[in-house]
């Protein structure tokens, strides 16, 4: 008897913790913030000094593959004094202590102070083992920050969508696209979608390759250079006649190596120009390997927008590009 009531008790105890952490989330707020705006909790002699440079090394680092220098994210510091209230719900927040009786260490938080959220603690007893912790974690801190960034792009894209059915038939595949989006052409398996901007457009291809058209060697950059170059003089004319995209030549895209939906992709970035004329533009290319249907998917995003800033369109083209999902 004494056995089942400690069972029925632990079951009360257990259904009321659960409760309670349902409620706790049901308290917590709506998160704010223009994406990749992230808010630095650190005090202002912090900030000012070595912590605080090292700070915006790290987070205000160059984005890859843009033509002029932009931040990954846009930073706004806020003293430890004042973070409370509205200030709390920024969607990212990095926050930063040091103190004696504080541990050497890097926490990462969800949901905090509002709902979604990305919270990133670094701590430590003194400004070295703070500096130390940003250094070593930085790849890490930076993924946990733009993944949420992505997801939240994702969010609001999932709000209006275009229907592609035809893109989707032909190719095998799921992707969220949105309705500001257009099939500019379409040419058996390839499909080339726009969006008119304020000062140009966002693009996105999609085409197969066979499986065997890429090589994992040392000339893996040139091979992807020559696999763009030729469908860009066979699918995407520039201004006028003899012109069309190809890759810049002055700029060394960057290569890595990365996965969506759980396959292996080769990701560039970088500059993409007009042959005979002056017309440029960062792209950001996937190339998918989809071994059940034997083929390579590539997918690519690239913006024309002269003169103005084009971190966050670049950003856009990712978040789209990310949510494919292969049949």
């Amino acid at each position: 008897m004494r056995k089942i009531l400690f069972f029925v008790f632990a079951l009360l105890v257990l259904t009321s913790c659960n409760g309670d952490k349902k409620s706790n989330q049901k308290l917590l707020s709506e998160s704010s913030g223009n994406l990749n705006n992230l808010s630095v909790v650190v005090d202002n002699d912090l900030w000012q000094g070595k912590v605080g440079e090292v700070i915006r090394d790290v987070m205000a680092a160059p984005v890859d593959g843009l033509p002029q220098d932009e931040p990954l994210f846009s930073l706004s510091q806020i003293p430890t004094q004042v973070f409370s209230g509205f200030v709390t719900k920024n969607r990212t927040v990095l926050r930063v202590e040091v103190g004696p009786n504080k541990t050497s260490s890097v926490k990462f938080g969800k949901n905090v102070y509002a709902i979604p959220q990305k919270v990133v603690v670094v701590s430590g007893k003194t400004e070295d083992e703070v500096v130390e912790q940003l250094k070593s974690n930085a790849p890490k801190i930076i993924e946990a920050f733009k993944s949420q960034e992505i997801k939240e792009k994702q969010r609001r894209i999932k709000l209006s969508l275009l229907k592609i059915d035809t893109i989707e038939k032909a190719l095998g595949i799921k992707m969220e696209l949105p309705t500001a989006y257009r099939i500019a052409k379409k040419d058996n398996n390839f499909f080339w979608l726009r969006k008119d901007i304020t000062t140009g457009t966002q693009n996105i291809m999609l085409y197969e390759l066979p499986l065997n058209a890429i090589k994992q060697n040392d000339s893996l950059v040139q091979q992807v250079i020559k696999i763009r170059d030729s469908i860009g003089q066979i699918h995407i004319p520039g201004p006028t006649e003899g012109t069309f995209m190809i890759t810049e030549k002055a700029y060394a895209p960057y290569l890595f190596h990365t996965t969506i939906d759980d396959k292996p992709v080769i990701e560039t970035k970088g500059i993409w120009d007009v042959k005979n004329a002056f017309m440029s533009g960062p792209f950001i290319n996937y190339i998918i390997e989809d071994k059940a249907n034997n083929r390579l998917l590539v997918i690519e995003g690239f913006t024309f927008a002269p003169s103005v800033e084009k971190r966050d369109y670049v950003f856009e083209l990712d978040a789209i590009m990310k949510s494919i999902k292969i049949d």
